[in-house]
């Protein structure tokens, strides 16, 4: 399979489908909203909606009730294993470990997966524009940004392997700029992965 990993993407100071598991079934608890089960089981909360069509008022659930929560642990592992990788490569140069944000992963994950469903590799998405102004769109902040992305490759050491041989996707992973990491790995319908890593400094 053709592997392909384009330059990076990478500015400083300025404003950058996946096949689920089986399906969990999360019971409501008091104080619960649809909001604070999405942040727990660190999804969207249109995902949430989306497999519950049930709930006709997504403002409105009670205790007791039954949640359908999609399954994404085991794309969740593989992208953890490529931030345990990074944190590896910078741990070497005695830097700093990068902290794991799971909402720049969410982010990372819909870019990889506008990628397949729109048919691009690209930094720039037609559906979002830069990684910056995706990054602004769905509510991350921050004072520095850059964004890694990759094709091909079927496992975080090898994904890793092709950043770390690129220049400016190494300078990325190793940049003392930054101190966040999210990572979003999407599957096409050939099972071709799509990842992305998003770097931020807020």
């Amino acid at each position: 399979m053709k592997k392909r990993i384009v330059l990076v993407l990478l500015f400083l100071l300025m404003f950058t489908s996946n096949a689920f598991a089986q399906p969990l079934q999360y019971t409501v608890v008091p104080g619960d909203s649809l909001w604070k089960i999405a942040v727990k089981h660190q999804i969207d909360l249109s995902e949430i909606i989306s497999a519950n069509p049930q709930i006709k008022n997504p403002s409105l659930i009670y205790p007791g009730q039954k949640i359908t929560v999609p399954n994404i642990d085991d794309i969740k592992a593989l992208e953890n294993e490529v931030i345990r990788l990074v944190n590896s490569e910078r741990a070497k140069k005695g830097l700093p470990a990068l902290k794991a944000n799971w909402q720049v992963s969410r982010v990372a994950r819909y870019k990889s997966q506008d990628m397949i469903d729109k048919n691009y590799f690209s930094h720039t998405s037609p559906t979002y524009g830069s990684p910056f102004r995706m990054l602004e769109t769905f509510g991350v902040s921050f004072s520095a940004a850059g964004e890694n992305i990759a094709m091909g490759q079927r496992t975080p050491s090898e994904v890793m392997n092709a950043w770390m041989g690129s220049p400016g996707h190494r300078n990325n992973i190793l940049s003392p700029s930054y101190t966040e990491i999210g990572v979003g790995l999407a599957k096409s319908g050939n099972r071709r992965y799509y990842w992305t890593q998003m770097f931020i400094k807020p």
